[in-house]
């Protein structure tokens, strides 16, 4: 037998800013190995190394040798075709596969939360992102790169959107928001201004600001305004993006597949969930607003499997090992 049939079929790799996932796939679909490694804000086959060589040994192998006949590597930071193409070249030349394919991340989201090749997918985690894929291979992305590319939302903008809010409701620039003795309270301070003057010291990171959406969406919960107006701003954009993409790719008369996912819309919060799926049934009817109910690393590997030309069996044995 070929060494090459006695690979793997397929490396999965699903890169985020917190967190690398990486599977090993048969080609009959099973799940044979994986593996969690740290995140990276520049992922490269440098950064890449030593996650596969801790999964490759996994399953009794050296990770400078072929791992698998295919890697699919789809990672957050990588926002360009022309990135996506240089680091697959790049991981091509480092003889982990015969054949590589790196994609953003949103594209692992939309595959594991679609039964189809094609849909629509709307990330809303850290950042916030949108592609699709129509029936005839043709895609529609955004450059997602901030304020500056029309971007508004995800956890490190809503982060700095609560401080906002809660630092002119304690200076009387602002109306009054439950935010304020909230924000103070997450952080064990006495007042906002101190939670202001810890993170410009620095022993409030941003990640930590990030995960004031928590504050955000208990504070709705309480039908605060100024909290209320934010989640439904985010419910906006989600949309905008996703009605962007279907209108782009002539899919709003269609049965197409729309995956929420990302962080902060994985916590299905009635108020930006139903905020989402009321305006996209107004929108496009027949849109069928759905979640992953795999992770996005289980979206890396079904890619790789339909690269490899994969059946109908294998992809089901996949997600059901997930």
């Amino acid at each position: 037998m070929d060494v090459k049939d006695e690979l793997p079929a397929v490396l999965a790799i699903d890169g985020g800013n917190s967190k690398t996932d990486l599977a090993l796939i048969a080609e009959d679909g099973t799940l044979l190995a994986t593996y969690r490694g740290p995140g990276s804000a520049a992922p490269d086959a440098t950064t890449l190394a030593p996650l596969i060589s801790e999964l490759a040994a996994l399953v009794g192998r050296d990770g400078s040798a072929p791992v698998a006949r295919h890697i699919s590597a789809c990672l957050a930071n990588v926002d360009l075709p022309e990135e996506e193409q240089r680091l697959s070249a790049e991981l091509a030349g480092r003889n982990w596969s015969a054949t590589s394919q790196v994609l953003n991340d949103t594209f692992a989201l939309l595959r594991s939360g679609t039964q189809r090749s094609w849909g629509v997918a709307v990330v809303c985690g850290a950042g916030v992102n949108c592609v699709g894929v129509a029936p005839d291979g043709r895609t529609a992305r955004f450059l997602a790169l901030g304020h500056h590319t029309g971007d508004w939302g995800g956890g490190r903008w809503l982060g700095n959107e609560i401080m906002y809010s809660a630092m002119r409701a304690e200076d009387g620039r602002g109306p009054e928001t439950v935010l304020r003795g909230q924000v103070a309270a997450y952080f064990g301070k006495e007042t906002v201004h101190d939670v202001a003057v810890a993170a410009h010291l620095g022993t409030v990171s941003e990640e930590d600001l990030t995960m004031l959406t928590r504050v955000l969406l208990e504070a709705a919960d309480t039908g605060d305004p100024v909290a209320v107006s934010l989640v439904e701003r985010q419910a906006e954009e989600v949309f905008l993006m996703a009605r962007s993409v279907l209108d782009r790719l002539d899919l709003a008369g269609t049965d197409v597949e729309v995956v929420l996912g990302g962080g902060i819309l994985a916590t299905r919060h009635p108020l930006l969930t139903e905020g989402v799926e009321s305006r996209l049934k107004e929108y496009a009817p027949t849109a069928m607003p759905c979640y992953a109910d795999v992770p996005p690393v289980a979206g890396a590997a079904l890619l790789g499997l339909d690269h490899l030309g994969a059946g109908p069996e294998a992809l089901a044995r996949l997600r059901s090992c997930y």
